[in-house]
């Protein structure tokens, strides 16, 4: 199922592949943005429309619970009716639900709107590095895209931040929702002019049906069991209940795999020893990377007093360093030095950078304290994310770039899903902790917590990269070639290809 992708011929013009990489790219953008967009712009939402502040979870959670259960599905739907089409329903879509939400009336349809978001976002976001995937075989130019698309990836949740602190304060909370609607329809535009054929050749397999329905329910399981505990604590039954029953489901599905006429997830993509280290390494850092966007917007804002639009602003630095990082390491580290050395490289990094965050006190400096810490994560994520996904989808048939780039989103997806609800348990039992050493409590003591409990979590978020660091060391291969010396890429079939199992 594993093929050599040297022996497809890609005939687009170069520039033309280019402009195909800003159509995925913008595609990309936007579904990632809107995992924190509307972050910022919650508070007017809920004066506006009038939900409680235990309704306000679901804004966020619909659009990832529909997004994490179906991203799988969805990469499989764009391997048999098309991937330009699926590409193009995605952006459609996408875009009618965004109008949805931005014009809702009522929290029930901005909620609604939000689910609809991630249906299609689950089309859209394996599509696009499918597309990618397929339209970038030669080496170096392959390197330069997975560069910029990585970056996007790593930067989505930081300009998100920066886009909804800029459209929140300037003109409306809704314009949060309706800017989609615009990026979509440039891309929709590129869709039809820049992407050619990007689809496999031959007769497409059935859908594997009961792996659908095992995959999305434990996928499902897993986000809302982890934001389930996130609301209401790791003593909720519910939340154990569901992730219990999640666990059951995702064995089962694997059991099926073995066995199924046309999987849904060929167990030979996943158990590579290089696609496994890259989609953990993806899990990792999508957990380590929403605690940095979560907390330190949280300090922003309620410790040092930005507004919105300064809290967006705080992030350009990281993300400017992330996209640098991401060019050095595609086009310069990662052909010469392999995963191996990149991706440990990147966590280390990530390590050093939670670790400067846990020094913020109250009077802290953004300039002093604040910019140098997220510099170094961006460096760091420039350094994991275009390696790990570039690494993710080398050498993949056809047939299933669609599903093993599904397994990239999904990776990054379960990833944030699971650091959101174990950092914020850990950073509110801590916030809890130093006000009960502390009774009776004032103001300044109760500022004083939350700091506390952003270092608690900073901390874990620490730990996080550095075992992702010793996971990556361990599991890539020695030497990751992205191009041989004829510039061919190589296969990861036959005696190059290992186990995860052989260490």
């Amino acid at each position: 199922m594993l093929t050599d992708m040297s022996s497809l011929t890609n005939t687009a013009a170069p520039s033309r592949r280019w402009l195909t990489l800003i159509t995925v790219g913008l595609a990309q953008l936007m579904v990632v943005l809107d995992a924190t967009v509307v972050n910022i712009a919650l508070p007017s939402a809920q004066a506006d429309l009038g939900f409680s502040d235990g309704d306000r979870q679901w804004v966020v959670t619909a659009y990832s619970l529909a997004f994490g259960a179906l991203l799988l599905l969805g990469g499989r739907l764009s391997d048999l009716i098309g991937r330009k089409r699926t590409f193009v329903i995605g952006l459609i879509g996408f875009a009618a639900a965004s109008a949805l939400g931005g014009a809702a009336p009522d929290f029930g349809v901005l909620v609604a709107a939000r689910a609809l978001q991630g249906v299609f976002g689950a089309l859209l976001a394996p599509t696009a590095l499918a597309v990618l995937t397929t339209t970038f075989t030669i080496p170096k130019e392959r390197a330069r895209a997975f560069g910029v698309f990585g970056a996007i990836a790593g930067a989505g949740g930081a300009v998100g931040l920066l886009l909804g602190g800029f459209l929140t304060e300037q003109l409306d909370w809704r314009w949060n929702l309706y800017i989609n609607v615009f990026i979509a329809v440039i891309a929709i535009i590129g869709v039809f002019l820049f992407v050619g054929n990007v689809d496999s050749d031959g007769p497409r397999p059935k859908l594997d049906v009961p792996g659908t329905l095992l995959v999305s329910g434990g996928l499902f399981g897993i986000v809302f069991g982890f934001a389930n505990a996130e609301t209401d604590g790791w003593d909720s039954p519910l939340a154990w209940g569901v992730l219990a029953a999640a666990l059951v489901l995702l064995v089962a599905f694997v059991l099926w795999q073995r066995r199924a006429a046309h999987p849904l997830l060929p167990l030979a993509i996943v158990l590579d020893r290089n696609r496994a280290a890259s989609y953990l390494s993806i899990l990792i850092a999508g957990a380590g990377m929403f605690g940095i966007f979560l907390f330190v917007t949280y300090f922003l804002q309620a410790s040092l007093g930005f507004s919105p639009m300064q809290t967006g602003f705080s992030f350009l630095p990281m993300v400017l360093m992330l996209v640098l990082a991401a060019q050095l390491s595609t086009n310069f580290l990662l052909p010469r030095l392999g995963a191996k050395v990149m991706v440990p490289i990147g966590m280390a990094l990530g390590t050093v950078g939670m670790l400067l965050l846990t020094r913020l006190q109250l009077d802290s400096v953004y300039a002093v304290d604040v910019l140098p810490a997220l510099m170094v994560l961006g460096l760091a994520m420039g350094s994991i994310m275009p390696a790990s996904m570039q690494t993710a989808t080398l050498g993949v048939d056809r047939h299933f770039a669609g599903v093993a780039s599904a397994m990239v989103n999904t990776s990054q997806q379960v990833g944030g899903s699971i650091g959101t609800a174990l950092l914020n348990t850990i950073a509110a039992t801590a916030t809890a902790d130093y006000i009960a050493s502390r009774l009776p409590a004032d103001a300044e003591t109760a500022a004083s917590a939350a700091v506390a409990g952003y270092a608690a979590a900073y901390g874990w978020g620490a730990g996080f990269f550095a075992v992702g660091g010793v996971i990556a060391a361990l599991l890539f291969r020695r030497r990751v070639r992205i191009a041989d010396a004829d510039g061919a890429v190589p296969s990861t079939t036959g005696a190059d290809a290992e186990p995860i199992a052989a260490l």
